[in-house]
């Protein structure tokens, strides 16, 4: 009869848990809303203007598969090397990556690569392991244009939980909107991620995943995808925007961004790049 008993409140136990799956995830690049779906107006959502120099680490890029375009972020981490999101440059033939830009209109420079440089993690399937790498030409660094650090090997099972981190982009300025020219940067909140489980279920909010509250209409959006989530305490690259709520950015769902940390040991072995 125990055992009966302990059965049944383990299946009404997920049976709960499954019930507070409200938002379907999806990419931010792919978002399409349903009309008055939402109406709040906002920026990346909600956030401010980047200045010149405080987001060294970030490139524009716009890619192109037979004459249709779309527009990601990417994060430096190497004299030759950007970090960015899997569905980003999977299905890209070409690409150019705009540096030191704060309006993606006038860039310091810009380079353009193909897919041959495009390194899709291989397990990438949806909206898991939604990591890839570009190669790029040698960029020097000074005060515009900088990488940023990954977390060191030691920090691999570092959940980050509670940290405020910066993620920035040239997304959506509200639903529905186009991608902006001026680039937008917002504090956000690393949640556990049994918060983000709530929203998105376990499939998509998996150990992989780290998400950030979005409160006060405050998020990531389209045309963000594989942009960067950067601790505020010690400047670590821990994100990569990949998903959030197919009801918009500005619902109070948390935000999905791929977690670095469970992907060092890969980079290490593409690019030699570890601390």
């Amino acid at each position: 009869m125990r055992t009966s008993i302990t059965l049944i409140l383990a299946i009404t136990a997920a049976c709960a848990a499954a019930s507070k799956v409200t938002h379907k995830a999806v990419h931010p690049k792919d978002l399409i809303l349903q009309q008055n779906r939402n109406s709040n107006a906002g920026r990346i959502t909600n956030g401010n203007h980047a200045s010149e120099g405080q987001i060294p680490y970030i490139v524009g890029i716009s890619l192109n598969s037979n004459g249709n375009w779309w527009w990601c972020g990417g994060s430096i981490i190497g004299h030759t090397w950007v970090l960015t999101a899997a569905h980003c440059t999977v299905e890209a033939d070409e690409a150019s990556l705009y540096y030191g830009a704060i309006n993606y209109e006038a860039p310091a420079f810009r380079h353009g690569v193909t897919k041959n440089d495009f390194i899709v993690h291989p397990e990438y399937r949806g909206l898991t392991h939604d990591i890839s790498l570009i190669k790029t030409p040698h960029v020097d660094f000074y005060s515009i244009v900088n990488k940023v650090e990954l977390p060191s090997l030691n920090d691999r099972y570092n959940s980050f939980e509670n940290s405020w981190a910066l993620a920035s982009g040239w997304g959506e300025i509200y639903d529905g909107s186009n991608v902006v020219e001026d680039l937008s940067v917002v504090e956000l909140q690393v949640v556990p991620l049994a918060d983000c489980q709530a929203y998105f279920g376990t499939e998509t909010a998996d150990e992989n995943v780290i998400c950030v509250s979005t409160p006060d209409g405050k998020s990531t959006c389209h045309g963000d995808s594989g942009g960067p989530l950067v601790t505020n305490d010690g400047n670590l690259l821990i994100g990569i925007t990949s998903f959030g709520s197919d009801y918009g950015c500005q619902t109070g769902a948390p935000a999905g961004f791929t977690r670095v940390t469970s992907y060092l040991e890969w980079i290490k072995d593409e690019t030699g790049i570890y601390y």
